[in-house]
């Protein structure tokens, strides 16, 4: 299933580097952090301007367990298609409370 037809959103949030609410774009790339017996996978954003990061959480303290090992395994690949299938639910920003809207042009 592509998801190359899919809108992405941008995230407007305050951002360290500018100072300012600025938007934020995916980077199309995921981190994904163990601790413990616990996962933590985020959607990377940039800021357009200073390119200042901000990590959106896709899985927060999740057994390794309730992730299925190929859905982990394209986290881990960083599978372009995947992050813009999360950058485009808004449910994913609502939940973090994150401000999205729809992104103007789409990356190629």
């Amino acid at each position: 299933m592509g998801y190359t037809n899919q809108r992405e959103y941008t995230v407007i949030h305050r951002c360290g580097g500018c100072g300012k609410k600025m938007p934020f774009v995916s980077t199309r790339r995921f981190r994904v952090n163990a601790n413990k017996n616990k996962l933590d996978v985020w959607l990377i954003y940039q800021c357009r301007r200073c390119r200042h990061t901000l990590n959106i959480p896709v899985y927060e303290r999740v057994s390794p367990r309730k992730i299925p090992a190929e859905l982990y395994e394209k986290f881990l690949a960083n599978d372009e298609a995947l992050a813009i299938q999360y950058g485009s639910e808004l449910s994913l920003f609502k939940r973090g409370h994150f401000v999205a809207e729809p992104r103007k042009e789409q990356r190629r």
